[in-house]
């Protein structure tokens, strides 16, 4: 299988802001929209509590990941999927040199799993303990 210039990549990580539509005029005539985000993912490992680090993410209106977007708004966890480049840049507030991570966004799926467990919801039977049946031989 040759892999030369497959470019895949998947992330996990919380939205910073609500997703900006905007409409642009395509080169070859015609508009479109494409939507931008940007994510927060958590380095791994990682020790501390607040270590991430941030992804532009782009969707096109095309794409299957457009028809998720009403679904997403700040602080949702998403996992993006698509081809990912990097634009390098120097940060304002201590002018480092940063990656500048953008990801065009093939697809996009909502994780609906919660942060912490509630423990006045009532446990479903799939959590519930089983007693193991034991056999005699």
């Amino acid at each position: 299988m040759a892999s030369r210039g497959f470019n895949l990549c998947t992330l996990a990580g919380n939205v910073a802001a609500d997703p900006q539509v905007r409409h642009i005029e395509r080169k070859t005539g015609g508009s479109t929209q494409v939507a931008n985000l940007t994510i927060y993912v958590d380095r791994i490992p990682s020790r501390k509590e607040s270590d991430s680090f941030t992804v532009d993410i782009t969707v096109w209106e095309d794409s299957p990941a457009w028809r998720k977007l009403t679904h997403i708004k700040k602080g949702s966890l998403i996992i993006a999927s698509g081809a990912i480049d990097a634009s390098p840049y120097l940060s304002k507030a201590d002018s480092q040199p940063r990656a500048g991570l953008q990801l065009k966004a093939n697809d996009i799926f909502l994780d609906s799993s919660p942060r912490a467990e509630d423990p006045d919801a009532p446990a479903s039977q799939a959590q519930a303990p089983r007693e193991l049946a034991t056999a005699e031989f």
